[in-house]
């Protein structure tokens, strides 16, 4: 599989785990059934597909950045969608995170470039 590959299938799983995320929140403690489908069949599929970048990805890596972007990208749809805002602090920090999973990607020689 070429490192494009299992970059698309780790992004598709980082989506999926947004979803799911974005669906626990819709579901309202999993008291609406139709968001708590979602939920689980997004965090199911979430999990396969990260499961599928391990045969290429070292687990460490590759949940440093399905936890970063998951983050990261949970954290724009909480502001966008559901118009929870966020303080000098917290974007701060996220910007810390985004700057981790690049020195990652970037330099690490854990990973193939």
């Amino acid at each position: 599989m070429s490192p494009a590959a299992v970059y698309a299938l780790l992004f598709a799983a980082i989506i999926l785990e947004v979803i799911g995320t974005t669906a626990l929140q819709l579901s309202q403690q999993l008291t609406r059934f139709w968001p708590s489908v979602l939920l689980v069949v997004c965090y199911t599929a979430a999990f396969y597909v990260l499961s599928l970048t391990l045969k290429v990805i070292p687990v460490g890596i590759a949940y440093a950045i399905w936890s970063a972007l998951g983050i990261v990208l949970i954290s724009v749809v909480g502001f966008v969608y559901f118009k929870q805002r966020l303080d000098l602090p917290a974007v701060i920090g996220l910007g810390l995170i985004i700057t981790g999973v690049l020195v990652v990607n970037l330099f690490s020689k854990s990973i193939s470039h």
